[in-house]
């Protein structure tokens, strides 16, 4: 093996520049359509704030530039963040341009700390109700704010006066920019059914399309255009001046908004990266991002620009683009830094009200009712509101602080309040328990016990997620009592399923140890097969029965669907569903002994077996079949000669008869010694062991002799895969049939790729198991 791996990595040595090719073209096609996106978003999010309009063109730049060189996640774009408008709007009036700069620079400074300190992690910690709704809240100001500038007027210094003054704007609107806007909205909300429809528009974000449109219908009008003023040297920052606390505040502000836009879109632009199929970009490293983010607003401070952030709008066009390197983020800046030096005459034609449309629907769109669902579901909505109200009409960071509020104070109140009822039903009494379980609900936990006469059926339903040490052995020392009088007591949840019996009653969890079966053999009286099968189909009917029901009853209704044909032995010891985590309608299972596949017309060849193949194959249509063996198979034995002669004519030697070719392979001799396979972490243990491998091989061979499957495999639609589990070990093993070697399934194996792509697993192997419903098989052993 050893001896072979140079050979194999000089074959590939030839394709690594070709590789590199299509990702440099990739990562350059990408960068051009981010910088269309970036390039109108960032004036309209300068006008938005009040700071020149070249703020937000220096912001993209470094943006750009600076984190995409320094931050965590390669595919990530930086610039000038919808999130940080109020903020900025708020600090421009306050303080001035230059002395908001300064504040920039010491929030760069406050996320390098952050970054240092590596506590990237904990902001994930804040609730979504909260930082949702401190999206909207934004969204919401942005969005009232730039109507008057659609409107031809001037936004007004808070969300209120904005809201007040806004029918009076609308009886003097400007006679033309309203139409400007109303024709921005329109392009940008059509644009993604035209891009669907005309393959040369797909590649024409839609914000440029809108803002291109918008000026060429505004020539000739007389109306209100970008004024971009002459570029110079950028003036230093000035401190604030001012109370030294309000400035700790904006700067606090600055930090945690910034901040935690930054990680969330690093979160959903790495997962947007990870669905994509191909090698992509390195994982997320949060730490680096925040010092990336940190050194980004560090320089956009310095130069004059706007505070940074990471954008999921832009993120996620990145991706969407076909980047794969962060080549493609730095060159985005890089494109914006020419256009603003040698293209700022044409960004001087672009009506304000184009802009000003372009960021009032990016505001509306941070309001989501997908959120506001979401939330609700969860009984997290007191929360959103107070943040959206509190960021609407006092600031971002009161908003953060009154959701946080609400969230401590909903959080302690479902800690403590908890309601105990008590119900006589036919044959039993039910306790049922509402809410979180502490020491604070014992005595109403008391007073319910003492309702309940002493030889009843009780059910204690515990409709809550937490229970503390007073509460259990408050709970369980009555359950003991109780059963010492003649009582029976079960615990189950809110929906009525088990989570606790009596001793003798089966109380395994699924895959537990069984102990030779005593937690579902009968008592009392002795353990008998009958006995202890009716244990099980009885816990069965009690444990398993009520999670599964909806999930069998769909699939009555609807048919069988599985992914998987999953063909292995009948051995006891084999459970497929264990073994690959499947649930009812995965997995297409055929057992025979031996795992054996006979080839199309063989001797005394078996019908069953090739139906069975050719049902799954022609009417189920799975999309791979698996042939699994396993360690101490008996049909092993018996082909070494260990159990009964191969000649004898039984109606097992005779189906053993489908192995000679299996043994026949064994005793040829390759460069991997005695039938030609092995394994990569170990030796083979023995010729049982070796034979069992090879007859995974062998019938993987025999499948491709069938008419059905060659045609699907020829068409790319059916992928064939060997395994092999070591039932001591608990291992399973995936064969790579260019090399047949098997390789030990990681605990953290990846989904490998389904049938249409390479097939190829990590680390250059072809024989993992594709999907099986929806994930795949190798990831669920």
């Amino acid at each position: 093996m050893r001896l072979q791996l140079p050979d194999r990595v000089t074959a590939h040595r030839p394709h690594s520049s070709p590789k590199a090719d299509r990702s440099l073209r990739s990562d350059f096609s990408a960068s051009i359509t981010v910088f269309l996106l970036a390039v109108p978003l960032s004036l309209g999010l300068a006008l938005a704030t009040g700071a020149p309009l070249q703020a937000g063109l220096v912001a993209a730049a470094v943006g750009g530039i600076v984190a995409g060189c320094l931050g965590g996640t390669p595919l990530q774009v930086s610039g000038a963040a919808t999130s940080l408008v109020v903020v900025t709007a708020d600090l421009v009036q306050r303080y001035g341009w230059r002395a908001t700069c300064a504040i920039t620079v010491l929030a760069g400074l406050a996320q390098l700390l952050l970054g240092v300190l590596r506590v990237a992690r904990a902001a994930l910690a804040v609730s979504p109700a909260i930082v949702h709704g401190m999206l909207a809240g934004i969204g919401t100001v942005i969005a009232v704010g730039q109507l008057h500038v659609v409107l031809g007027g001037s936004p007004e210094n808070s969300a209120a006066a904005n809201i007040a003054a806004l029918p009076g704007q609308l009886m003097n609107s400007h006679p033309t920019t309203p139409v400007i806007g109303a024709l921005t909205v329109a392009v940008l909300l059509g644009w993604p059914r035209l891009r669907g429809r005309a393959r040369a528009l797909r590649a024409v974000p839609a914000p440029l399309a809108a803002i291109v449109l918008a000026t060429t219908a505004s020539i000739g009008l007389s109306m209100p255009r970008v004024d971009l003023p002459r570029w110079s040297a950028p003036a230093l920052p000035t401190l604030p001046e001012g109370p030294v606390l309000g400035v700790l505040a904006a700067v606090v502000t600055v930090t945690l908004v910034a901040s935690m836009e930054s990680l969330l879109s690093a979160v959903a632009v790495d997962a947007l990266q990870a669905q994509r199929p191909g090698p992509g970009a390195p994982p997320a490293r949060l730490d680096r991002e925040l010092l990336g983010q940190g050194a980004a607003n560090l320089a956009s401070g310095v130069l004059g620009g706007m505070p940074i952030a990471g954008g999921a709008m832009r993120g996620s066009a990145n991706v969407e683009a076909g980047a794969r390197t962060r080549r493609a983020t730095v060159l985005h800046g890089v494109w914006v830094l020419l256009c603003a030096g040698a293209a700022s005459w044409a960004l001087e034609v672009i009506p304000l009200a184009a802009l000003a449309a372009l960021v009032m629907l990016v505001g509306v769109r941070m309001v989501s009712f997908a959120h506001i669902r979401h939330i609700q579901r969860h009984r997290e909505f007191p929360v959103y509101a107070a943040t959206v109200g509190t960021v609407v009409f006092f600031g971002v960071l009161q908003g953060v602080l009154a959701g946080g509020a609400v969230a401590v104070f909903l959080a302690l109140r479902r800690l403590t309040h908890t309601r105990v009822t008590v119900t006589e039903e036919p044959g039993c009494h039910r306790v049922r328990v509402t809410g979180q379980l502490t020491f604070l609900a014992v005595p109403r936990l008391s007073r319910a016990f003492a309702q309940v006469p002493d030889d009843a059926n009780v059910v204690v339903e515990l409709d809550g997620s937490f229970m503390d040490h007073a509460a259990y052995e408050a709970l369980r020392s009555w359950c003991a009592r109780h059963r010492s009088r003649g009582g029976q007591a079960v615990l189950g949840d809110g929906a009525g399923r088990t989570v606790s019996e009596p001793v003798s009653a089966h109380a395994c969890r699924p895959w537990t140890p069984w102990r030779n079966h005593h937690c579902t053999r009968q008592a009392p009286g002795p353990a008998t097969s009958g006995g202890q099968l009716l244990g099980g189909v009885s816990a069965f009917q009690r444990n398993t029965a009520p999670l599964v029901r909806e999930e069998l009853a769909r699939l009555a209704r609807e048919g069988q669907s599985p992914g998987q044909l999953f063909l292995t032995c009948a051995d006891s010891r084999l459970v497929t569903s264990m073994i690959t985590s499947s649930g009812p309608g995965d997995l297409f299972t055929v057992r025979n002994v031996g795992n054996l596949m006979p080839p199309p017309g063989s001797d005394a060849s078996c019908d069953s077996v090739a139906a069975a193949v050719e049902y799954a194959v022609d009417v189920l249509q799975v999309s791979s079949i698996t042939v699994c063996g396993h360690s101490g198979c008996g049909a092993m034995a018996a082909l070494l000669g260990s159990d009964r002669e191969p000649g004898a004519q039984t109606p097992l030697a005779r189906w053993l008869r489908h192995g000679r070719p299996s043994l026949a392979r064994l005793g040829r001799t390759g460069p991997l010694g005695r039938g030609q396979v092995a394994l990569a972490e170990r030796p083979i243990a023995d010729d049982h062991e070796r034979l069992a491998l090879v007859n995974v091989m062998t019938q993987l061979e025999h499948l491709m002799a069938h008419p059905c499957v060659a045609r699907r495999v020829g068409e790319g639609s059916l992928q064939l895969h060997g395994m092999y589990f070591h039932v001591a070990e608990a291992q399973a093993y995936i064969v790579d049939r260019t090399t047949s070697v098997f390789t030990a399934v990681r605990a953290d194996a990846a989904p490998l790729a389904p049938p249409g792509t390479s097939g190829k697993a990590p680390g250059g192997t072809d024989g993992s198991v594709g999907p099986a419903g929806q994930e795949g098989l190798a990831t669920k052993v």
